[in-house]
């Protein structure tokens, strides 16, 4: 089996050195080489491991979870780029003058910003999902992750293509749409590490000991299948060469916006919001010591979020060639799509009952808490935001960015944190994590920097939509662009100061984990002693 895996190596490694030699553009050059370093690397491992006896297969009595290590590490090291990247851009839109000349055009906001929502949604939260899953999945099945060494195929194949898409960005390869997504050949490469992640998942599933699916892993599923779906269809394109970068894009126009809309707003819906409540239901339970508030409450917000969430996107094409009755169904279904979220959010608090004197005393605690309570508020501001009268004062604003952050900082990032803080003493064999008291200093640096964050982008958003509408007696506009843009510096600042403390935050939390890691004992889990969530 070594010398079949030898001989693929090698002719990657070949297609790898011919694709670096004839590639057309520099991007495509430099992933071409990348890629053949990656093959190089695994054809001198798996040479050495040639002549070595074979490894016994693992016991089906223990949980994988050196993947999961892994996946803990990746999300706080993506988390920590990511959210670097967001505060010197914040600050590089209050202060031209970062945008230097001698890193042009790498490090421009244009490239800049691209890398870092890309960092954040999918390194940062794609790493947590992925992590949490397998924990969860092994969890509340009783067994191992189904296909032994496919797990680290699919984590180390992502992390190839959190690279591969960063570079990208840098040096300007991309799709050229709102989420500017990556090359296609990238592209292609997350469609086979995606079905992979599938294949273990529902593996694991369908070999479980538990009669009952445990209802995070409906969430988590839902995620996986649609988000799978979204790629696919958003990202179809022919390439202009097989020897480059370019490609033409299938849809365009109308039906191109459309698209890439259906696809950036269920995004939102799948990878940032159903995902994450998989891991809601399951570790705040676990962290509370209560069991969920209401069972039947959770499966009706799992379908009636799974079939309004996927409606909603027209909302972001009000006012343009879009078809009216097109925007209506979304701004309907947004406005509808508000009372399960929010019946997902009281089932989440109310879960606390006979546990709520522990937020005095768990920082962790408080921050489930608060990732429900920003869940909340976006939720709700969201549908607010669809309707025809608020989208023509909020769209094109930072009202958005606003609305956005709020949600990504407060409901993703704060929970991501609490789900960290959960796993990574049981993970290395700790009691509980290095300081308590970080985790309370991580607590607050973050929830002060989402409201200066959040705050600041409401009343210049606000201010910016009436600047744009207001008009004199003749009915000429008052206010030029440059107006506006120079009325919102203040606000600019105090964004990036909020930016400041979320990333002073996560700093802290680095360190802890190190700490708690450092000193740890190796931890191994039995499916014996396992106990389903539920």
């Amino acid at each position: 089996m070594n010398y079949f895996k030898l001989i693929v190596l090698g002719l990657i490694m070949i297609l790898a050195a011919m694709a670096a030699d004839w590639g057309q553009d520099l991007a495509y050059r430099l992933h071409a080489f990348l890629i053949f370093i990656i093959a190089f690397v695994l054809f001198v491992w798996v040479l050495r491991r040639t002549d070595e006896p074979a490894a016994h297969p693992p016991d089906p009595s223990e949980y994988n979870d050196g993947v999961i290590r892994a996946g803990v590490i990746a999300t706080a090291f993506w988390g920590l780029a990511g959210f670097l990247v967001g505060t010197f851009i914040a600050f590089q839109l209050a202060f031209p003058a970062l945008n230097f000349d001698w890193a042009q055009p790498f490090a421009n906001f244009g490239r800049l910003r691209p890398l870092h929502t890309s960092a954040v949604i999918f390194a940062f939260g794609g790493n947590a999902l992925i992590a949490t899953s397998f924990y969860v999945v092994q969890r509340t099945s009783g067994v191992r992750l189904f296909g032994n060494n496919l797990a680290w195929f699919v984590f180390w194949g992502y992390q190839l293509f959190i690279v591969m898409a960063a570079t990208g960005y840098l040096l300007g390869a991309t799709q050229s749409k709102e989420y500017a997504e990556p090359e296609w050949y990238v592209d292609i490469w997350l469609t086979i590490v995606w079905v992979a992640y599938l294949a273990v998942y529902l593996g694991t599933i369908f070999n479980r000991k538990e009669r009952h699916i445990y209802v995070a892993n409906w969430f988590y599923l839902s995620f996986i299948i649609t988000v799978a779906m979204l790629h696919l269809i958003n990202n179809l394109s022919i390439p202009v060469t097989i020897l480059g970068s370019k490609s033409v894009q299938v849809f365009a126009g109308v039906q191109d916006a459309m698209t890439q809309w259906w696809y950036g707003h269920n995004a939102v819906g799948f990878f940032l919001t159903a995902g994450f409540l998989g891991m809601m239901y399951y570790f705040l339970p676990k962290q509370a010591g209560r069991p969920v508030f209401s069972y039947k409450l959770s499966i009706i917000h799992f379908w009636a979020l799974i079939f309004l969430y996927i409606w909603a996107g027209p909302h972001h094409l009000h006012y343009t060639a879009l078809p009216d009755w097109a925007s209506t169904l979304g701004m309907v279904f947004s406005v509808v799509l508000w009372m399960p979220s929010w019946g997902g959010m009281i089932n989440g608090l109310m879960t606390l009952q006979g546990a709520w004197d522990k937020l005095r005393t768990d920082p962790i605690i408080r921050m489930f808490v608060l990732s429900l309570g920003f869940y909340g508020m976006s939720t709700f501001e969201g549908p607010m935001m669809s309707i025809r009268a608020v989208n023509s004062l909020s769209h094109y604003t930072d009202w958005t960015i606003g609305h956005v952050h709020s949600g990504a900082l407060g409901w993703n990032g704060m929970i991501t944190f609490a789900c960290i803080y959960f796993l990574t003493p049981r993970l290395w064999g700790r009691d509980k994590m290095y300081s308590m008291s970080a985790i309370n200093w991580h607590f607050w640096l973050a929830t002060i920097g989402i409201v200066l964050y959040a705050s600041s982008m409401w009343v210049t958003g606000i201010m910016e939509g009436l600047m744009w509408r207001e008009v004199d007696s003749q009915g000429f506009l008052v206010n030029s662009f440059a107006d506006t843009v120079a009325a919102k510096f203040p606000m600019y600042v105090v964004r990036g100061l909020g930016g400041v403390l979320y990333l002073s935050g996560a700093v802290i939390m680095c360190w802890n984990m190190w700490m708690t890691i450092r000193g740890a004992k190796p931890a191994i889990a039995h499916v014996p002693n396992a106990t389903p969530a539920e």
